[in-house]
């Protein structure tokens, strides 16, 4: 797979600037394009024509249909909706199944270049009086009140819905709805605002018929035959005049909630095929993608969390350039006793900056687990950077995630260890066992009950028993004998040399003024690295909970960097204003002041609820927000972890260029 990136006659270096921040994705507009590891085009041809090397069959997939109103997504077969008859299922990877996507052969069957008009797919027949039609129209009339989605898949790409949009624009939908709903005061639901004639009140109008048009490029060179680089319908509604040959024609498929007796629904299609050649295989997600949130508003994004990096690199440079550098000659200048006796600042601290923290068992396993998502996401985003993780490869960037997360046990019990030893620990065992279970048993336990509300509502993203297994056995079997081989290493070293001693009696810590006290410091020091990501948070949030394609890894990669950096000056800041007001309770207070940016996400997230979308159902609620404290908790250790070697770092520098008697 290829992609061509935004850049109407572009100079050089910014070709190369659209290429590192649009990473993976097919990108819109005309520009470089390069090839996507791992995916190859397949040639089609007419009937007569067909070679091993050049197929004559189109498969339609279909995959499951979801909603913007509720968290809760369905297989294509829960719903009665026609069926393939027989065809071979593709094979999901890790990723697909944790999403919840589904991916089954579909009834729709279509040769190349041939074209149908009004066929006839089947026939679905209901019976008011009888329970199990009941049940079926019901479900199917529910399914329409929540305007759930159907998507569809031809040759990899998704089948698109496009529409005109506010301010003419063109918006290309890759799913389209069952039906739409009419409410009893006459109210044009959705999709219901398309045809005039849904009209009549309290009544759903079902799309059972779609115009498909497929778009194919001929290939100049290499083998004979055609790539396919665009799938588009129009939904359509008709109730069949002759159901036995359909002519699509009549008024729309209107089911009304006061509807008895027998009730017939017969699905259609028409297919036709057109030339394009203006459009390669090699771009052919730009129309897609162009159609999606413009990548202005991710500049916007960058250059605010930009200006905050600047801003703080430049309090960071003041502070260690010029403020610390006085510090420390005058320090190193004072050679008399009476002299010492009038030392003030962060010098006064020397003999307790290292001292152990309180809980530095918990603090050095929150440590290794931050550690290990610290890797996997700089590893997982530099792969989706490179192209491996684009929307055509599905599932590869949560699969990725995971393999990532099971192989860095390593590190994660090493420097849990590591910590551990030197601050004074000796029970290793409680130490790599919690760092092995503790933060992975809270995420197992919130995601299994998130499942076990998935299995009894009988959602595709349901987990499956075995999938829950390999999961467990993945954990078990690899990430733990990782962690103890790391933390085996890590113990094994020496505990980690501090450039001054540490007391035997602690120094007493003077009153604090409210701005030096630990509270107000944690609550100040995530605000900034939050205004750094809080755009790009907008866009993750609508990939997850909008179902909308997230494609543009360049750019978060690059707040990823931004996040670290601002993460780290934050704290460094912060943790110098603590030790000049003499307070050397530095450790858990680095952590927790880069770790509270978690809490403005959860913040984010609750306002993100309530204000952009629509779900509704206590279940779909009860998912929403059990499936954010899973992310607020990696998140929490991620930050907190940053800020934490970062003080670290900045305390050891510190420390060890000035003297002490």
């Amino acid at each position: 797979m290829s992609a061509r990136l935004p850049a109407p006659c572009p100079p050089r270096w910014w070709l190369l600037l659209s290429l590192l921040l649009l990473g993976a994705a097919p990108g819109p507009r005309r520009g470089a394009a390069f090839y996507l590891p791992g995916l190859a085009p397949v040639n089609f041809c007419e009937e007569e024509k067909k070679t091993d090397e050049c197929k004559a069959e189109i498969e339609l997939f279909v995959n499951r249909l979801d909603s913007v109103e509720s968290v809760l997504p369905y297989e294509y077969t829960a719903f009665d909706f026609c069926q393939a008859s027989e065809g071979k299922r593709p094979s999901e990877n890790l990723g697909q199944v944790l999403f919840g996507e589904r991916i089954e052969p579909s009834p729709y069957k279509f040769t190349f270049k041939k074209e149908e008009t009004c066929k006839l797919v089947c026939t679905k027949t209901y019976h008011t009086e009888k329970a199990e039609d009941k049940q079926k129209l019901e479900f199917l009339k529910k399914s329409m009140l929540l305007n759930y989605q159907h998507h569809w898949i031809v040759d990899n790409m998704p089948v698109t819905w496009c529409y005109e949009v506010e301010d003419s624009q063109r918006f290309c939908n890759p799913g389209f709805p069952i039906g739409c709903y009419i409410t009893d005061k006459g109210h044009a639901k959705d999709a219901c605002v398309i045809n005039s004639e849904f009209h009549e009140r309290d009544t759903f109008y079902i799309f059972n018929h779609v115009d498909i048009k497929i778009y194919y490029h001929v290939v100049e060179t290499g083998s004979m035959g055609a790539r396919l680089v665009a799938a588009k319908l129009e939904p359509k509604s008709f109730k069949h005049t002759h159901i036995d040959k359909p002519d699509c024609s009549g008024p729309p498929m209107d089911i009304s909630n006061k509807a008895s007796g027998e009730i017939k629904v017969a699905y259609t299609y028409s297919i036709n095929f057109e030339e394009e050649k203006n459009i390669r295989w090699a771009s052919r997600w730009d129309y897609i993608l162009e159609s999606m949130p413009h990548t202005h508003i991710q500049w916007f994004s960058i250059m605010n969390s930009l200006v905050i990096v600047l801003f703080l690199s430049g309090m960071v440079a003041m502070i260690m350039l010029r403020t610390l550098h006085k510090d420390i000659a005058r320090y190193n200048q004072m050679d008399s006793t009476e002299d010492a006796q009038e030392e003030f600042g962060w010098k006064l601290v020397h003999g307790d900056i290292f001292r152990p923290p309180r809980k530095g068992m918990l603090l050095s396993v929150f440590l290794g687990s931050g550690t290990q998502i610290l890797i996997m996401t700089f590893v997982t985003l530099f792969f989706a950077c490179l192209g491996f993780l684009s929307p055509a490869n599905r599932g590869a960037l949560m699969t990725c995630a995971v393999v990532l997360w099971v192989l860095l046990g390593t590190p994660a019990g090493y420097v849990a260890a590591r910590f551990y030893k030197s601050f004074g620990g000796e029970k290793w065992k409680t130490n790599v066992l919690l760092t092995s279970f503790l933060c992975p048993g809270i995420v197992f336990a919130d995601f299994f009950i998130m499942n076990l509300i998935l299995w009894g509502e009988g959602s595709s993203a349901a987990i499956p028993f075995g999938t829950l297994v390999a999961i467990l056995a993945l954990w078990f079997c690899i990430s733990v004998p990782l962690t103890f081989i790391g933390a085996y290493f890590g113990f094994k070293k020496n505990a980690i040399e501090h450039p001054v001693r540490t007391n035997q009696i602690p120094r007493q810590i003077p009153e604090q003024s409210f701005y030096t006290k630990p509270l107000p410091g944690i609550i100040m020091g995530g605000i900034l690295p939050f205004g750094c990501i809080f755009i790009q948070l907008f866009f993750i949030l609508n990939s997850i909970w909008s179902h909308q394609m997230y494609y543009m890894f360049g750019f978060l990669f690059l707040v990823f960097i931004i996040l670290v950096i601002t993460c780290s000056e934050a704290t460094i800041l912060l943790c110098y204003f603590h030790l000049c007001a003499e307070d050397y309770h530095w450790q858990w207070r680095s952590f927790l002041t880069s770790g509270f940016t978690a809490v403005y996400f959860l913040i984010y997230a609750i306002h993100y609820f309530f204000s952009k979308l629509q779900i509704t159902g206590t279940a779909s609620t009860i998912l929403y927000f059990g499936y954010t404290m899973i992310m607020v908790l990696i998140f929490f250790l991620f930050t907190g972890t940053i800020g934490f070697f970062a003080c670290f770092w900045f305390v050891t520098k510190i420390y060890s260029v000035v003297k002490v008697d």
